[in-house]
């Protein structure tokens, strides 16, 4: 049975301020993405080119790194660079909106 009620102007700042949290969290989770997304690609660029000549020039990697290892060098360090950056964005935009604007980028809720 649906209840025909105006909600109270506190359910309404409730939902507003909700509302408000969401999209603070968007926005914040979408910043840590592109910094991610930049950084993976500058440390692929940056391992793959010294990787990929070592395999050309050492002997010593020309027999011990076949194309799946070369691969998973750079798909690691990419990973990794992604993750780090994006998490460490996540958390100073957060404090950056807790501390200055009183905001909070809660990705919990």
């Amino acid at each position: 049975m649906a209840k025909n009620v105006a909600q109270s102007p506190l359910e309404r700042n409730g939902l507003a301020s909700l509302d408000q949290k969401l999209a603070m969290a968007k926005r914040c989770s979408r910043e840590g993405v592109v910094a991610g997304a930049k950084a993976a690609l500058f440390a692929s660029i940056t391992t793959a080119i010294p990787t990929l000549a070592s395999v050309r020039m050492l002997p010593w990697a020309r027999a011990n790194l076949n194309p799946t290892a070369q691969a998973l060098i750079i798909s690691t360090v990419a990973g990794a660079a992604y993750f780090i950056v994006a998490d460490k964005t996540v958390l100073a935009t957060a404090r950056r909106n807790s501390f200055k604007q009183g905001a909070h980028c809660n990705l919990e809720a």
